[in-house]
């Protein structure tokens, strides 16, 4: 996919009142340029809002990249010597679903910031129409993040008519070295008519097509009846995931039941490293998805043991997660029982723009 692909509209001109905003300030588009400075910012907000900082160079460029730029769009706030004070970014993640993320630099003045917000989610309501028309749709929802202590970013949506519709866990578990042994082999164990195997992978370090459309439709049926899951098809999910700064194809499992005539994936786990500054890198549990019909056979279990021995083996020291503190499942049940605590605390905002 490329930027011409986008549903978004492009110029911002067309959709930002900045009147708003302070005399010589302005609203414009994202700039490879703007990486170092957006980092900055964004690494602003993360500490002031949940007391320590996580984004990367490498996690910003995910979003502003030009190949990013296919699915996203940005909106940046530059006081009068250019510098970015607030960024809004949307993401087309599925159909009617279009993430939202709100960054105002935590230093303004409450005015000023206002001011600064008010002009993002004005931008952001006008990014979801046209993604929304785009897509034909009669509703488009925003779909937007904060960290559960940030009431100012809380402030800011609902009065601008989000609703706080969901709460998630982020939890992380040490790993020690010895925690190899937890499965025979990472690359393919057995155990009580179950398989798990790592997504094979070619030559070229590229999976085979048939394991990734079986782990995409694994999780699309996993989760159809979880909250706000929206239908993402093959290549959307694939242009996604591949571009996260964490993608490792070998960070992918597969579960079969072998105890039929034919191999039936019935589970999956899509895993990526999680990058540390001062210290070892961990894994991170992105998707983990089993199909109702195999649950009870412990297949998930299976696939957390397969990641965590996978983590020990790499000199990782830890595996994170997150999960829905209303989970229909209990997975945090199963989480908490194989050692994994919550770190903090985020929260989902929503709002439904109605479409003519």
């Amino acid at each position: 996919m490329t930027p011409d692909d986008s549903r978004f509209h492009s110029d911002p001109d067309d959709l930002v009142d900045d009147g708003p905003l302070p005399a010589g300030w302005q609203a414009d588009s994202a700039v490879d340029e703007d990486l170092g400075a957006l980092t900055l910012l964004l690494r602003a907000h993360e500490t002031a809002a949940r007391g320590w900082a996580g984004a990367s160079r490498e996690d910003v460029w995910v979003e502003i990249s030009p190949r990013g730029r296919s699915t996203r769009e940005h909106l940046v706030v530059r006081d009068t010597h250019g510098t970015p004070r607030a960024w809004a970014s949307v993401h087309d993640r599925a159909e009617g679903r279009m993430l939202y993320a709100h960054i105002v630099d935590p230093a303004l003045d409450t005015r000023t910031a206002d001011r600064c917000s008010a002009v993002l989610l004005g931008w952001a309501e006008a990014q979801a129409r046209a993604v929304g028309e785009a897509r034909g749709l009669s509703v488009q929802q925003i779909d937007a993040g904060a960290f559960a202590d940030d009431q100012r970013q809380h402030g800011w949506f609902a009065a601008a008519g989000f609703s706080h519709v969901r709460t998630w866990w982020q939890m992380k578990r040490p790993v020690t070295p010895d925690e190899t042994s937890l499965v025979a082999s990472v690359d393919r164990w057995e155990e009580g008519g179950v398989v798990v195997r790592q997504v094979e992978l070619q030559d070229d370090g590229e999976p085979v097509q048939d394991d990734v459309r079986a782990v995409h439709d694994v999780l699309e049926q996993a989760f159809t009846d979880h909250f706000n899951s929206h239908e993402e098809t093959f290549d959307e999910f694939v242009h996604r995931v591949r571009e996260e700064s964490g993608h490792r194809w070998d960070h992918w499992w597969l579960a079969e039941l072998v105890d039929g005539d034919e191999p039936q994936p019935v589970g999956a786990l899509v895993g990526e490293v999680s990058p540390s500054d001062d210290g070892p890198d961990g894994s991170y549990v992105s998707y983990i998805g089993v199909l109702e019909a195999a649950r009870g056979r412990g297949v998930a279990k299976g696939l957390l043991r397969t990641i965590i021995a996978d983590a020990a083996g790499r000199g990782r020291d830890r595996v994170g997660l997150e999960v829905d503190a209303d989970s229909p499942t209990g997975a945090d049940g199963l989480y908490t029982s194989m050692g994994w605590a919550t770190s903090y605390v985020t929260q989902s905002w929503h709002r439904d723009i109605p479409l003519a």
